[in-house]
């Protein structure tokens, strides 16, 4: 495939391009308060851990946000249940108080619309642990959202992620297979990787439905069902999140 995947702090004039390719990330996601703090910052605090693919037009056609982290500070040292939410805010509070980071944790890797499907998420993973290898890491992390679970909210995520496929015995989600084909391990589930929470109203604004019954309702989009309550009119979704390593060396 007639890639070039460089970083942005090589192609900062591709910043633009890169936050406007069109993706499929379901609208409620973004609303997580964490990411909505934190992800912008990404690209202009760490721009050497973000990753911009162009096809041979100098099309953005994928792109890949990673961030470093001490995952072996004191009162750290496993990968968190917090998962994709805690890693962000460990990284940027490292940055600030100055501490040497040990690991690289993906935040997100997305493939624009139109091209979906062409193994170039593959290319990405494989780009994204190199770049952590020639940053001198020894490990990405990635608190990976599968790509089937949406069709399965109802299922543990426990289970789901550990299902594999009889044929070869990778495992049964697309995202996750691409992970270990690229030699990642499954190492946990994050239960709590990403929350979103707002009213009832909000919650029908950002998902056209009608949120009017009590308990836990399917979203498409969500990997679980989300909790709303009419009696004190929110809703809360928290996703989990299956922690992947990849050794860069």
């Amino acid at each position: 495939m007639d890639l070039k995947i460089t970083t942005l702090a090589e192609r900062p004039e591709l910043a633009e391009a890169l936050e406007a390719m069109p993706d499929t990330w379901p609208a409620f996601v973004l609303e997580d308060l964490v990411g909505w703090a934190n992800f912008p910052r990404i690209a202009a605090e760490f721009p050497e851990f973000v990753l911009v693919a162009t096809d041979p037009e100098g099309t953005v056609v994928a792109r890949g946000y990673s961030v470093p982290f001490a995952l072996g500070a004191p009162g750290r040292g496993k990968l968190p249940e917090g998962g994709w939410d805690q890693v962000l805010l460990w990284a940027f509070s490292d940055l600030r108080h100055g501490r040497t980071p040990d690991t690289v944790s993906a935040i997100e890797i997305t493939v624009t619309t139109g091209r979906l499907g062409q193994g170039i998420s593959g290319h990405m993973v494989a780009a994204m642990r190199e770049n952590a290898r020639r940053l001198g890491f020894r490990e990405l992390v990635a608190p990976v959202r599968p790509s089937g679970k949406h069709a399965e909210a109802a299922a543990p995520m426990e289970e789901y992620a550990r299902r594999v496929r009889e044929e070869d015995g990778l495992p049964y989600d697309p995202w996750l297979r691409v992970h270990v084909r690229a030699g990642g391990v499954i190492e946990a589930v994050a239960p709590v990787s990403m929350t979103v929470s707002g009213t009832l109203d909000q919650w029908r604004t950002w998902t056209g439905l009608p949120f009017d019954t009590e308990g836990f309702v399917e979203v498409p989009g969500a990997l679980v069902p989300v909790h709303c309550s009419l009696t004190h009119g929110y809703a809360v979704y928290a996703e989990p999140n299956v922690w992947v390593r990849h050794r860069t060396a």
